[in-house]
């Protein structure tokens, strides 16, 4: 018998964080509620990215670009399209 104490996988999985997120984080800041449009800011970089309906998927609580707000915490993916970087996909969190 060894003096070290036995790893229980099951233990040690409720005590670590959930693992980060795939995607980028940011903040909204404008809507354009009649053209469905609007910008959000990157944490990291401090970059604007436009995003517009319908070629970004809103995810989470919201599913529509009505429910989004300025000032609201999301993560966002981008894609290329031939007008430069934009924001495919925006996850609304709690």
């Amino acid at each position: 018998m060894s003096d070290e104490p036995f790893d229980d996988p099951t233990e040690t999985a409720a005590d670590e964080p959930p693992p980060p997120d795939q995607y980028y984080r940011g903040v909204i800041t404008r809507v354009y509620y009649g053209s469905e449009s609007g910008t959000l800011r990157a944490d990291a970089s401090g970059r604007e990215y436009r995003f517009k309906f319908p070629f970004v998927a809103v995810r989470g609580p919201i599913p529509r670009i009505d429910g989004l707000r300025e000032g609201m915490r999301v993560g966002f993916d981008l894609g290329w399209t031939s007008r430069g970087l934009r924001v495919s996909l925006i996850k609304v969190y709690d």
